[in-house]
């Protein structure tokens, strides 16, 4: 008996399985998908199998497996099914593929934790009867008794809480015993709510879902109009069948409200799975899925991934998010590993948002997916008005932060007892330091970009390599006090609240606040329980949040995100300022947003003060069709790196060349060019983009040019072919 292994190593020229001899005492125990421990060169390394067969033609000696790493722990068919399509579709390797699909502690790599959390427990170890008369005869001894009796009641008892010298003497006599048991960090307990009453809106379309097909749905609801509940509904039908689903949320913060929910409403029956979880709580909730304890799994990106069987239903809640695209390898979108599994288990696929992207929009209106509308909030509340301050004006005024109108709206909010979110899509103090003597700038050594400057740890830092340094008070170039400093980050912004509203109970919101394990869910707690004022934060909470004493939502910069050179910048900011304005006038109470900007009449702009997707849509629809941009045209990007400048330059126009001579001829090349971030770490990134309709030969010359690459190790090529930025 064989069986075939997918080893550790993470290279394209030995992406294979090897063979290996299963010895006497494996084989009725092993399984496909089963980790086991082989010999590779002169080294023991982790793989997974593949396949087991009886025969093997070999013409060399089969080394024998070396033993089992984990018994409980097995990929199933459907998950080796998706890493094929991920090595497919991203072109990465199979074992990345499946690095990717499992928490640090079940990956292929030799794991040197143990996370299993054991709780140790005293049971009975003699009959009821035996220690019965154990008691009546000890009646002298009464710490003991009050153990039995306590063993005796309760079945089990936590050791800690009865240890001590009588515990030991009964262990010691053969009464009691002692049984490890695993315990999960994470429990919900019981549930407590009932159900909520649908609207006619919700239910209508509840009933278009059909469960017996592979249907994509979009549901596109305004802000406020009860997709949540609806998606609790559809899981609840789900589950009544036997079945199980999976619900994706785009952002951490946007988890731990939707997690309460369903802990409310589901109990233990749920799983959850994000990236802020520890690498013990993410093993013991892998395990409850595993072994088939709960139904429901409710996480980000990775949750696409998780082992569950029986799947009913897959929903992605705010699907046009760009946080469902993984930017690292392998370059998946969980939308497209939630259509795979969604046709491997021919279920109902739901898209959910109140801004979907032009992609998903463009394939309801044509009757790809099935589109479903939620036109209305639900109950009393209504969508929010919306006014823009042209920034301009204001300045003259030396308004140069707050327009008037908004200070008085917080002002008003402050003497209501009402809350407001103020959002500022930049995090730091200031964005560029220079000097007005020498006009010498900080800038990254290591990147093409300036840094930005963290009050709070007087220090600069380069977001995209994490390079640090501690800020002087002169100039390290003319060493003059003359520096200035120009950009708004959140941090300013929190100090100039303090300062205008002294009064007033503020709290930040972004990634240097929640870097503490715990921090989203505590903001999002203490802020719903109104012992803030005041939630200003980058664009984490723009979505899903829903706090019902929040009137006045304030948009700082409102313009900021248009002037990123990107073709989904229009797109991206209309979603950004919706979904931020959704957040204002959730229940009873009328919500008011004001927009700031110095670009008053930008035609975005006034289509988010309108509430009006479908015109945002045609527009913007109009302008991708002009430029030849998805959903008219398919787009891959190919990224070339290198720490040699003219190495980088010179293999890029290779590529070029390659693409041109390989490519059907109504294929669009573009480029060579600079990246957007030209270096990265001191790294120099050249970039291509192909435009395409239909080029049956595009995913071969990839592949082919991937192969060439793999054994160069002094340029890096990365092929992205579904980018959500270029």
């Amino acid at each position: 008996m064989y069986a075939e292994v997918l080893i550790e190593y993470n290279s394209k020229t030995i992406d294979k399985s090897f063979t290996y001899l299963v010895p006497e005492d494996l084989k009725k125990i092993l399984q496909v998908g089963m980790k086991v421990l082989v010999p590779f060169g002169n080294r023991l390394i982790n793989g997974f199998v593949t396949n087991i067969v009886n025969d093997f033609n070999d013409d060399y000696e089969v080394k024998e497996i070396n033993c089992l790493v984990n018994k409980e722990f097995v990929l199933n068919k459907e998950l080796f099914k998706v890493a094929e399509y991920l090595k497919e579709e991203t072109l990465c390797t199979k074992i990345q593929a499946l690095q990717t699909m499992l928490p640090s502690a079940l990956k292929v790599k030799e794991q040197k934790s143990n996370y299993e959390k054991l709780v140790t427990y005293i049971v009975a170890c003699a009959n009821e009867e035996e220690i019965n008369t154990y008691i009546s005869n000890n009646e002298k001894r009464p710490k003991q008794i009050e153990i039995l009796k306590k063993i005796l009641e309760d079945k089990k008892v936590i050791k800690k809480e009865i240890m001590g010298s009588s515990l030991n003497t009964l262990l010691e006599k053969g009464l009691l015993k002692e049984v490890k048991e695993q315990e999960y960090r994470l429990s919900s307990g019981e549930k407590q709510e009932n159900d909520l009453k649908l609207t006619k809106e919700q239910q209508r379309v509840i009933d278009e879902i059909d469960f017996t097909t592979n249907n994509t749905y979009l549901i596109h609801g305004v802000t406020g109009s009860g997709k949540t509940e609806v998606y609790i509904k559809l899981i609840k039908k789900v589950i009544k069948k036997g079945k199980t689903a999976i619900l994706l949320v785009p952002e951490i913060t946007l988890t731990a409200q939707i997690v309460e929910r369903f802990y409310k409403r589901f109990g233990n029956d749920v799983a959850i799975f994000h990236s802020a979880l520890s690498e013990g709580e993410k093993y013991d909730e892998y395990l409850k899925i595993l072994r088939k304890e709960v139904h429901i799994v409710v996480g980000t990106r990775s949750a696409i991934f998780t082992p569950l069987e029986n799947l009913g239903i897959i929903i992605l809640d705010e699907e046009h998010t760009e946080s469902y695209k993984q930017d690292t390898t392998p370059r998946y979108h969980a939308r497209d590993i939630a259509k795979f599994r969604a046709e491997y288990n021919n279920i109902p696929l739901i898209l959910g948002s109140a801004t979907p992207t032009l992609e998903t929009m463009a394939r309801a209106l044509k009757g790809v997916y099935k589109y479903l509308e939620l036109p209305n909030r639900v109950g009393t509340s209504r969508l929010p008005d919306i006014k823009i301050i042209d920034m301009a004006e204001e300045v003259k005024q030396r308004n140069f932060i707050f327009s008037s109108v908004l200070k008085d709206k917080i002002k008003d909010r402050l003497e209501k007892q009402e809350q407001t979110i103020l959002l500022l899509n930049r995090r730091g103090f200031s964005t560029i330091i220079t000097c007005s003597n020498c006009g010498y700038t900080y800038k990254c050594p290591y990147c093409d970009i300036t840094m930005t400057y963290h009050k709070s740890s007087n220090n600069l830092r380069c977001h995209y390599c994490g390079y640090t340094v501690l800020k002087s008070d002169k100039c390290p170039e003319c060493h003059d006090a003359t520096l200035n400093y120009y950009g708004l980050g959140t941090e300013k912004l929190e100090l100039e609240l303090k300062n205008m509203f002294k009064e007033a109970r503020i709290v930040r919101m972004d990634t240097d606040t929640t870097s503490k394990k715990g921090s989203h869910s505590k903001i999002i707690n203490d802020f719903k329980d109104h012992k803030y004022d005041i939630l200003l934060g980058t664009q984490m909470i723009s979505k899903g949040l829903d706090f019902p004493l929040v009137t006045l939502v304030g948009v700082i910069n409102a313009d900021a995100t248009l002037n990123i050179p990107d073709f989904r910048s229009g797109e991206k900011t209309f979603a950004l300022l919706s979904q931020t304005a959704g957040r204002a006038g959730r229940k009873d109470l009328q919500g008011e947003v004001i927009l700031q900007t110095f670009n008053k009449d930008n035609y975005i702009l006034n289509c988010v003060k309108e509430n009006d997707y479908k015109r945002f849509y045609q527009y913007e629809m109009n302008n991708r069709h002009k430029l030849n941009y998805p959903p008219y045209y398919y787009l891959c990007s190919i990224k070339v790196s290198s720490k040699d400048y003219d190495l980088a330059s010179s293999e890029t126009n290779k590529v070029k060349k390659y693409l041109e001579s390989h490519l059907s001829a109504n294929t669009i090349i573009l480029g060579p060019t600079t990246a957007s971030v030209f270096k990265i770490n001191n790294v120099y990134n050249f970039q291509i983009i192909i435009k395409y309709k239909k080029d049956d030969k595009l995913y071969k010359s990839l592949k082919e040019l991937d192969n060439i690459f793999a054994l160069n190790n002094k340029v890096n090529i990365s092929i992205d072919t579904s980018p959500m930025r270029i």
